[in-house]
């Protein structure tokens, strides 16, 4: 099968890229650097020149709290764009797999959130990339992942690991989620494009905690005193946050679940791995 995917230098980006070739498919990769996704026409010349199976739309504006202060490409980037990609590669015939987030549900409800409940973004990031939700077509797929950490770019893992020696650490303990894992992550996504599964699904690692559990967790695997994190509650933050954050960013696997395909590992799992991984780079 031959894969274009946008976005191919992100966090996700790269692990898509590894999985799609593990797989044995082809892969077209693009970048911010090599393709405009905000051009209609290098977006329409780019898919059209390519001619893929599957397009995985994972190029985005992810800087939530940036997005706030300039919605108008926010929505260029995330929902317009979105649009462009998709029109090209129906054009071509191909079937499209879109990545969302936890950001397009509100975070106000009490249990974890199913692929159909009513989104309601609070922020101007959740409704740009709702807005490209809703730029896709009836058969292409949405994939909703949630507090993403890899090998690749900025993540929580990363930042916790550089903060592990301070006296204390302080994080929020009244927003809750599944920290999910690029590379398995990917590997989920690249199988439901490969089946040219449609519909919603939500894509990430098994647990639940919050961000101050989160980095317990990470400075454990880490070698490191836990009890060395406090937790604070989001309106303590210093500064406080421009973009709303939900409270609840749990996610529900539903569509596996009734696909009966096994769900991602427990994030402890690949976190260990991470994490294991980013003191090994650090050694040399």
């Amino acid at each position: 099968m031959k894969v274009l995917i946008t976005g191919a230098n992100g966090q996700l980006g790269h692990e898509l890229v590894r999985a799609s070739i593990a797989s044995g498919h082809e892969v077209v990769a693009t970048s911010h650097q090599t393709l405009d996704i905000t051009d209609e026409s290098a977006v329409e010349l780019a898919i059209r020149t390519a001619r893929p199976d599957v397009v995985i739309h994972a190029a985005a504006w992810t800087a939530v709290d940036a997005c706030e202060s300039d919605p108008e490409k926010a929505l260029l980037v995330n929902g317009t764009a979105t649009k462009y990609v998709a029109d090209a590669a129906h054009a071509v015939g191909a079937h499209v797999v879109y990545i969302s987030t936890d950001y397009v549900f509100d975070g106000n409800k009490k249990s974890p959130y199913e692929e159909d409940d009513a989104p309601n973004p609070q922020s101007v990031y959740g409704a740009s990339k709702l807005a490209g939700e809703r730029a896709l077509g009836a058969t292409d797929a949405i994939v909703r992942i949630a507090w993403v950490c890899g090998f690749y770019g900025a993540n929580m893992v990363k930042t916790i690991l550089r903060l592990a020696e301070q006296p204390q650490l302080k994080f929020v303990d009244d927003q809750i989620g599944n920290p999910t894992f690029a590379d398995d992550a990917a590997a989920m996504i690249v199988r439901l494009a490969a089946e040219k599964r449609s519909g919603t699904w939500h894509v990430t690692n098994q647990g639940d905690v919050s961000w101050y559990e989160f980095a317990r967790e990470v400075l454990i695997a880490g070698g490191f005193d836990p009890d060395k994190v406090a937790p604070i509650k989001t309106h303590e933050l210093q500064p406080p946050r421009p973009a709303k954050r939900p409270h609840n960013s749990v996610l529900n696997n539903g569509s596996l679940k009734n696909a009966r395909i096994d769900l991602l590992p427990d994030f402890r799992i690949p976190l260990k791995r991470l994490v294991s991984q980013l003191q090994q780079n650090e050694r040399g």
